[in-house]
């Protein structure tokens, strides 16, 4: 690129960005008005093929050299040419967090993004499920994942660069490691693991370090030895020694730790190279870090898509002549093919607030004298109560001629220092865009009149139950729901009207619950919690399945367990097979045992066999895994076929077995197999492919 095109590139995307500054600006401020808490966000503008980019990369400038890479940039890049898609921005969890936006994108797009972008802060910011990764951190809270990405990127590249390690061998070692990325347990903090200090603890002493060596046991096994009472237990129950003493999932932590590599020179196993154990621990915490990400990919996006419609449309921040296009682009991101997570989780997000509100007003009604659960919709009139919860005019339509009409609010509903600062007069855009004291600038109601109003009044102007697409939603109570709230009032209030009822009303009560929500869930108690037969219903979800008779698909059903069922089987161990290690000593060998935890979802046994070749090089040494699959009989399908329905599957245990140079795959009793099979499973649901 010649010096004249680059000098021009940097002064169009500077241009781009001081037309930018006001709207990033009044968006944080608008975030906060709402109660968001995001963190820092340093935004940049880049142009098309940056962000394909910075999209292959995870959102960060900088990874590691490998071929992965540059196959999602491509994927990227034909997706956006041939496949209809565009990349409106992308922002990291970061603090501050770093956003990006494409130079080609409208006004309104740029908009629609910051003000995504500013509710995805808070959620990385609030969510304990991203608190995991620094909990245990010597800077607990802190978050620096690109300056981390930074330093592994550097690393592996040093350790391509080396003379002494083959380039080849290095990219090698990183397709082995990331075949375990999700094998991680994502439910724990974060820590990093350890190097084992020699072959056996210094505790144990010359004469149990012989017992130790004539029993056989592996090094690794010694080094989890320590007294004498453990190896006469050992003896006197003539027991072979397994470890870990329980399951565990993060597997990758326990191949870090006892992992080996092979020698094909002495056919053996032999200590892993520093580097090594040094990539197994940077692509462990890269994993960690990203869990987050995965684990609320549907509460997050639906968070963001969320406080983007309130604020871009409720709140009219996308202009007059912006809303077309941002009405536009909503519909896009909200339309997009297969399970969306925009578009459910914002549904289920206007559920938990229509329904939280719902229970407040019915609360507050079922404690009127003369009203119960029993006749609540026969006496209460319920287009009244709709027409009381409306918001005031004063609060519903604010303008510089309608600011007096606030002193007949409720004073939590006005920010006071604001007010008065909009009575001060209306300045001129322009003018206000260059000003360098913003702090002290009269307020622009017609521009932003959500200024003169606090969190309170926010939520009464925004009211959820009174919006046209949401007016059904408080007459559509069962009388089971209405009986279940009537039975467990505390008799602590009764009113004398349903207008004194529904003058104590917490209009906030909505949006305080979703925030509570915030904090503490993740997609699987997400969806678990909130997806209820009656949000089901409303918004038409259905499970299908494949029929082996018919060889079609077909609706099987749009009852709330079984669509909850299917959804979570999606979203648990992020859609991913549960597999742990059951033992690093198998069979007193030095064999790694793997279990798969059964969910009547069969493993891709193709998939499987290979992946197992793969933790075999970080291993060292053979390595089995315990399965359930299920065998349909040919002629018990084609009886089916005749009988129009499906063939009843066996449930039988599997052992697949890999020793450096070729797979085995033998039946095993149930017995070896139950407690790795689930009760109460979908059998219906396909297969993903494991670590593929």
């Amino acid at each position: 690129m010649s010096k004249t095109n680059s000098n021009a590139d940097r002064f169009r995307k500077q241009a781009i960005a001081e037309e930018l500054v006001e709207p990033v600006e009044e968006a944080r401020n608008l975030a906060e008005k709402l109660g968001l808490e995001p963190y820092p966000v340093k935004y940049w503008i880049i142009d098309y093929d940056e962000m394909n980019e910075l999209i292959a990369y995870g959102g960060f400038q900088s990874r590691y050299p490998h071929w992965r890479w540059g196959m999602q940039y491509d994927k990227q890049q034909k997706q956006g040419q041939y496949g209809g898609g565009k990349a409106f921005e992308i922002v990291n969890n970061d603090n501050p967090a770093h956003a990006f936006l494409q130079e080609s994108n409208t006004i309104s797009d740029q908009k629609a993004v910051i003000t995504h972008v500013e509710a995805h802060s808070d959620f990385f910011a609030n969510n304990e499920w991203f608190g995991l990764f620094t909990g245990g951190q010597a800077d607990e809270g802190a978050v620096n994942a690109a300056a981390m990405l930074e330093r592994h990127a550097q690393a592996i590249d040093d350790y391509m660069s080396d003379p002494d390690i083959e380039r080849a061998e290095v990219e090698k070692w990183i397709d082995h490691c990331l075949t375990l990325e999700d094998n991680i347990d994502q439910h724990q903090i974060f820590t990093r693991r350890l190097d084992i200090e020699g072959d056996v603890p210094d505790e144990i002493d010359e004469d149990l370090a012989e017992k130790l060596d004539e029993l056989g046991l592996s090094e690794e096994v010694k080094g989890e030895v320590f007294d004498e009472e453990w190896l006469e237990t050992v003896e006197n129950e003539d027991v072979s020694v397994e470890f870990p003493e329980h399951p565990q999932k993060d597997v990758l932590a326990f191949v870090r730790e006892y992992g080996k590599q092979f020698d094909e020179e002495s056919g053996r196993a032999v200590e892993m190279e520093p580097w090594q154990r040094d990539i197994l621990d940077m692509m462990r915490a890269e994993s960690y870090y990203f869990a987050a990400q995965k684990m609320t990919k549907v509460m997050n996006e639906g968070w963001a898509a969320y406080h983007e419609s309130r604020m871009m449309s409720d709140e009219g921040f996308a202009g007059d002549n912006e809303f077309v296009n941002y009405a536009d682009h909503m519909a896009r991101v909200l339309a997009s093919p297969g399970l969306n997570p925009y578009s459910l989780g914002m549904e289920l997000w206007e559920y938990i607030e229509n329904k939280t509100n719902r229970r407040e007003v019915l609360e507050r009604l079922l404690r009127v004298e003369g009203v119960s659960w029993r006749n609540l919709t026969d006496v209460v009139d319920f287009d009244a109560v709709l027409e009381t919860l409306e918001p005031p005019e004063a609060l519903a339509r604010i303008t510089p001629e309608t600011l007096e009409g606030l002193e007949d609010v409720p004073p939590e509903y006005v920010d006071d220092d604001a007010l008065e600062a909009a009575r001060d007069g209306e300045i001129d855009g322009a003018a206000d865009a260059a000003s360098s004291e913003r702090a002290d600038r009269p307020v622009d109601v017609e521009r932003y009149p959500w200024k003169v109003l606090t969190y309170d009044g926010l939520a009464r102007r925004h009211y959820s139950l009174v919006k046209r697409q949401h007016r059904g939603f408080l007459t559509r109570v069962s009388q089971n729901d209405l009986e279940r709230i009537g039975r467990y009032l505390f008799d602590d209030a009764r009113y004398e009207s349903v207008e004194e009822a529904l003058a104590d009303v917490e209009f906030t009560a909505g949006w305080d619950r979703m925030f509570d929500i915030r904090e503490s869930h993740n997609d699987v108690t997400f969806l678990d919690q909130f997806l209820t037969q009656e949000f089901i219903t409303e918004n038409d979800y259905f499970t299908y399945e494949h029929s082996q008779a018919t060889g079609q698909f077909h609706v099987s059903s749009d009852e709330a367990e079984d669509v909850k069922k299917k959804l979570l089987l999606q979203f648990t161990n992020f859609g991913k097979p549960t597999i742990a290690v059951y033992d690093g000593n198998y069979n007193n060998a030095n064999e790694l045992l793997l279990g798969h935890q059964y969910n009547g979802v069969m493993l891709d046994l193709k998939q499987a066999k290979e992946t197992l070749k793969r933790v075999f090089e970080l291993w060292g040494r053979p390595v089995n895994l315990l399965t359930v699959v299920k065998e349909v009989d040919e002629h018990d399908i084609e009886v089916a076929k005749r009988r129009n329905r499906e063939p009843e599957p066996e449930e039988r245990g599997k052992c697949i077995r890999y020793d450096g140079e070729s797979i085995t795959t033998e039946d095993v009793p149930w017995e070896e197999v139950e407690h790795l099979a689930a009760e109460d499973v979908d059998y219906d649901t396909k297969p993903d492919d494991w670590l593929a």
